[in-house]
């Protein structure tokens, strides 16, 4: 070791970070995908369906929009009644799980991945994202690694949530700060 950067490379070269099954499963989701991204808009069962075949656990009538992008199906779980919008991307590389009647809303980012920057080869870390029963994560909002949105809380346009929001809380801004406490 001469360098910190030769570390850093060699480490990343020898890091793996998913196993075979895993790789697999990634390559059929993404031949899957145009069956997914190319339907008309209200065939909200058969991406429902192809999202369960994947491994999803999808409730009664959510509403996945085809813009969606999703990684790792296998890794989601949205209760009865939630909806997910246009051009929202669940970057599931952890588990993701949003509650009955919430919504994602256009754009929003829910990320459940992230790397150990204390360690040389940047492993991969993948704390899970809870969205409560009947939370609103509004357009373009980022819900980092681990966060929990509790039930009835909304996440503003744009905001960035990057620690846990409060049960019937509104945050805005970046990074994201109560604005007031909705009526129980």
């Amino acid at each position: 070791m001469t360098r910190t950067g030769d570390l850093d490379v060699a480490a990343n070269r020898g890091a793996r970070k998913y196993g075979v099954r895993v790789q697999a499963a990634r390559v059929l989701w993404g031949a899957a995908w145009p069956f997914f991204a190319l339907t008309p808009r209200p065939l909200w069962g058969w991406r429902r369906m192809l999202l369960r075949i994947f491994g999803a656990r999808i409730g009664a009538q959510v509403h996945v929009y085809p813009s969606a992008r999703i990684t790792m199906p296998w890794n989601l779980e949205i209760g009865a009644q939630a909806a997910v919008g246009d051009g929202a991307i669940l970057y599931a590389l952890g588990p993701i799980t949003i509650g009955p009647r919430a919504t994602v809303s256009q754009y929003a980012h829910l990320c459940a991945g992230n790397h150990d920057i204390a360690r040389p080869d940047r492993a991969l870390l993948t704390p899970p994202i809870e969205i409560g029963a009947e939370a609103w994560i509004a357009a373009e909002a980022f819900v980092g690694p681990g966060v929990t949105v509790g039930p009835r809380a909304v996440v503003g346009a744009r905001a960035v949530a990057m620690k846990d929001i409060a049960p019937g809380h509104v945050v805005v801004g970046n990074p994201a700060k109560t604005i007031r406490r909705l009526d129980p």
